[in-house]
């Protein structure tokens, strides 16, 4: 069914972009012209983006235009704080979507961070056949340009000030509008919020988003997910830091099942609420960062997922984590920096990251599978019989890495109860043996020594060794509850790294 589901999907999505009767390099609209006639049709055209300066007050939008200075004074614009463009993306619809709005007051809720905010509003030349858009976004990105140098013109605006956060296609603008603006200078900052895949994926970095476009670009991707050859937003890296919460492909939360549930409320349109789930939650965990910032997530530097998924890439040091969203540490980067974290599916989005290593001896010779629960006690709370499954069997002498992660702070970890579980299958295995051979001897229960427990908490960066309450008895039985504690000799053990 979700085969099919994501057919569908595709099906749909590949026939709304019209590949094949408009695909082409996105930047063929200029190919041939020469920077003089760039400047002249520039000057020549209309310009079709509207610069929407938001009220903090009660939320109403005030139109500055190019060129009208008098704008400026009339809608408030502070030239004394930052710049915040809220840059948005392709529409279906042809509707500015409810999650601007969100933002902008999101933005503007900050006491201690006052900015002023500009949607880009570009929805005439968004609500066309996808091709079609992705190709206005270079006259996008140079409209924006243009407004930001008349800015420095006219009331010495710097545009190291200016943060440009765009979504899906609005993230391509905010990339050409970082490359089309004259001067050495940059722009201060570019936030790409699950960039646009299609006609995007496997460009050069002068045909998207990239981290030149900007002093520090930053880009969170979350639905990277490929079928047929597509993905909805874009799967390589774009920026000096790349984000991929749960891995990017998909996120908690959004799947294909609710799809019904969508179509039930929206009707056919439901579809496109199911595909924006995941494409649209970079959106919201950037507001998330904004509204809880006592609650920062943190993303780790790693490889792929599964890697972290073994809690092998909990590292700080030298730029190896940083806080996700808005109040990133800006820190410029010579090679693109993936980083990856897990979230919950609702905001507050934030959890807790650990790695256990876990040194297990077997009692038998065969492998084994075997599937725990832990209760973690907290200086703060406790959580109790969280589930762990071993992606490797146990087998000899062996030590195990994974990775827990808890929504709630417990402060900081001061025991651990361990139980194996006794699961159906293997009772019923177990039975059956002894049906057919009732005499069989030897243990009836297959035993496991844990040596001891390796924690690392991630967001503390703290290492902690637990060693069992009973170091006279350290067999481990089915169904069996052990204490860990913390070990007397742990600030030996200290100096064993946790990769």
């Amino acid at each position: 069914m979700g085969s099919l589901l994501w057919a569908t999907l595709f099906l749909l999505f590949s026939n709304l972009v019209q590949l094949n009767a408009y695909g082409r390099s996105p930047n063929s609209e200029a190919a041939g012209s020469s920077p003089q006639d760039m400047e002249m049709e520039k000057k020549s055209l209309k310009t079709e983006t509207r610069f929407l300066l938001l009220s903090s007050e009660n939320g109403d939008s005030c139109q500055i235009q190019l060129h009208h200075l008098d704008t400026l004074d009339k809608c408030s614009f502070n030239s004394s704080l930052p710049l915040v463009i809220i840059v948005h993306g392709w529409s279906v619809d042809g509707m500015l979507e409810k999650w601007i709005w969100k933002m902008a007051a999101a933005l503007q809720s900050q006491k201690s961070n006052q900015v002023n905010v500009i949607v880009a509003d570009w929805i005439a030349l968004a609500y066309q056949h996808y091709a079609i858009a992705v190709r206005n976004t270079r006259r996008v990105g140079q409209e924006i340009a243009d407004f930001l140098e008349w800015l420095e013109e006219a009331v010495q605006f710097s545009r190291s000030n200016v943060h440009l956060i765009g979504y899906s296609l609005g993230a391509h603008v905010s990339g050409f509008a970082g490359s089309y603006i004259n001067g050495t200078n940059k722009i201060g900052r570019i936030t790409g919020l699950d960039p646009a895949g299609p006609l995007f994926e496997g460009t050069s970095p002068t045909e998207r988003l990239s981290p030149d476009d900007a002093d520090f670009v930053d880009a969170i991707h979350t639905f990277t997910q490929e079928h047929m050859g597509l993905s909805v937003g874009i799967k390589q890296p774009v920026a000096h830091y790349d984000f991929y919460p749960n891995g990017g492909t998909f996120q908690p939360g959004c799947h294909f099942l609710l799809m019904y549930r969508h179509i039930a409320q929206h009707g056919f349109h439901g579809i496109t609420e199911t595909v924006k789930c995941a494409h649209e939650r970079s959106v919201h965990l950037f507001i998330d960062s904004i509204l809880h910032d006592h609650l920062q997530s943190t993303a780790y530097w790693c490889s792929d997922m599964n890697t972290f998924n073994k809690g092998l890439c909990l590292d700080c040091k030298k730029g190896r984590c940083n806080t996700l969203g808005y109040h990133i540490r800006k820190q410029r980067q010579q090679k693109s920096k993936k980083l990856f974290l897990v979230t919950q599916a609702h905001t507050p989005f934030k959890v807790y990251h650990y790695q256990f290593k876990i040194q297990f001896v077997t009692q038998t010779e065969k492998p084994i599978e075997p599937t725990f629960t832990m209760t973690l006690i907290g200086t703060k709370q406790d959580t109790h019989n969280l589930p762990i499954t071993l992606v490797e069997e146990i087998t000899g002498n062996k030590t195990y890495s994974f990775l827990i992660t808890l929504d709630l702070d417990i402060g900081e970890l001061t025991m651990i109860n361990f139980t194996w579980k006794k699961t159906a299958m293997w009772a019923n295995v177990w039975a059956t043996f002894h049906t057919i051979i009732p005499w069989a001897t030897g243990p009836h229960h297959p035993q496991l020594m844990i040596k001891q427990i390796r924690v690392k908490a991630g967001e503390t960066q703290k290492k902690m060794t637990f060693c069992s309450q009973d170091m006279d008895d350290i067999q481990l039985y089915r169904n069996q509850e052990k204490t860990f504690v913390r070990c007397e000799k742990d600030s030996k053990t200290r100096k064993q790294k946790l990769r």
